[in-house]
């Protein structure tokens, strides 16, 4: 199958396009409406702006088409009831599989277009998010039979039929503002990316009640998701002056919040800030882009099956190592936390340390052997993991772009617990 991010034009458009001359030329900064908080979805009158608001007077037919998972079904329900006691008729479709394979989304797109609504919601995390965005594809634009060729240039028409409101239910992916998706090519064995700013929601509602109900480790690996974004978002030479400062409070508000909703998960505020968090995280890196975290993540995942979350966290220190060879940006972040920096180097060591402690306290193995991996089948996989890390799309945004001795060099060091020290 070919990729739209293995196109030699892209590849060579895309250092161009993060230099700081081009930068200056266009800077695009597009976010759904957000509403978050404990009364976004409110079941009598409420005064003042409401999300039915932003929602009735974009849906005429007011037909609405709920994408979720078995997970999920009863914050559909409660959705579903939300928009029914609006006026609407909603259809729930509780299909989506973990990591969204790509005859999934041709699945869904066909039930949307059965149905034919006007209003697309998606509840649930960020496969769930990944699905709806995929499908929508689907029923706006029935020309288009692969998913996998649509580039970030492609101009998509979408909202000839139908808007989309999206409803997490996790804190991690910040899908709800990004126009990102990420799909699985079961045949391949491999992560493809989907990017268009056309596929940023129009609506965003952030209810911290839906999150509760998710166990400590799913809290640790997407609030770690959050955190690969935020400093993702700081370090990549696509940063700009707007994604900058959300990507900073974002780290912050995780080193605070997400310890305390690792150990109680009903603790309200906690779950409400990392809800916050992540929203401000994905508002960041879908302005500017992740880079080594998730080339890295993508591929482990894709291999062995790691959480995405687990995934691109455990990379966080790797991809700090590695880049501080070209860039000082971490001392943005260390700044930030309040951590001694008197130069880059001792500011490094103290930020990895940080993030190393942070990892630990949510259970997170500080090498790759503690995943479950042996070593004859990591050695085996590690062509294939090297490979996948340096096609993955995020590595065009890498302040050092590695090659793919470089990849599978990291993977040795992260297999054994190792620093960067190349």
């Amino acid at each position: 199958m070919a990729y739209w991010f293995e196109n030699p034009v892209l590849k060579a458009l895309v250092p161009l396009a993060l230099s700081s001359a081009m930068k200056g030329l266009n800077t695009v900064i597009k976010v759904p409406t957000i509403y978050a908080g404990f009364n976004v979805l409110p079941e009598g009158p409420v005064i003042g702006p409401s999300t039915m608001g932003s929602i009735a007077p974009r849906c005429p037919r007011k037909r609405a088409f709920i994408v979720t998972d078995s997970f999920n079904e009863a914050n559909a329900k409660r959705v579903s009831s939300f928009l029914e006691s609006n006026g609407f008729s909603a259809i729930i479709w509780p299909k989506t599989i973990p990591e969204v394979p790509m005859r999934n989304a041709l699945e869904c797109g066909a039930a949307m277009r059965d149905f034919e609504p006007d209003l697309i919601a998606a509840v649930g995390g960020g496969s769930v998010m990944d699905m709806a965005k995929a499908a929508w594809i689907l029923y706006e634009r029935p020309d288009i039979s692969d998913l996998a060729i649509i580039s970030p240039l492609d101009p998509l028409n979408l909202r000839q039929k139908a808007i989309l409101v999206a409803i997490p239910t996790t804190s991690g992916t910040g899908s709800e503002c990004t126009g990102a998706a990420v799909l699985t090519d079961e045949e391949a064995h491999r992560k493809v990316p989907i990017a268009n700013l056309e596929l940023i929601p129009d609506v965003a509602i952030l209810c911290p009640e839906f999150t509760v109900s998710m166990p400590p480790q799913l809290t640790a690996g997407t609030g770690l998701d959050v955190l690969a974004h935020a400093m993702d978002a700081v370090t990549t030479p696509a940063s700009n002056e707007f994604t900058e400062p959300l990507a900073l409070k974002a780290i912050e508000m995780v080193f605070k919040w997400l310890p305390v909703a690792y150990r109680d998960g009903e603790d309200r505020e906690a779950r409400h800030r990392m809800m916050l968090a992540a929203t401000l995280a994905g508002i960041a890196f879908g302005m500017s882009g992740c880079h080594l975290t998730h080339s890295l993540g993508h591929a482990l995942g894709s291999v062995f099956k790691v959480h995405h979350g687990l995934a691109v966290g455990f990379f966080i220190p790797h991809t700090l190592q590695f880049c501080s060879q070209v860039t000082d940006r971490h001392l943005l972040i260390c700044r930030s936390l309040g951590l001694p920096a008197p130069d880059p180097a001792s500011g490094l060591s103290n930020l990895v340390r940080s993030v190393g402690d942070l990892l630990q306290a949510l259970g997170v193995s500080g090498d790759l052997r503690g995943f479950g991996i042996g070593e004859e089948e990591f050695r085996n996989n590690l062509p294939t993991l090297a490979r996948y890390a340096h096609e993955d799309v995020d590595s065009y945004f890498c302040p050092r772009p590695p090659t793919k001795e470089q990849c599978e060099r990291i993977f040795l060091y992260a297999y054994y617990g190792k620093d960067i020290d190349f």
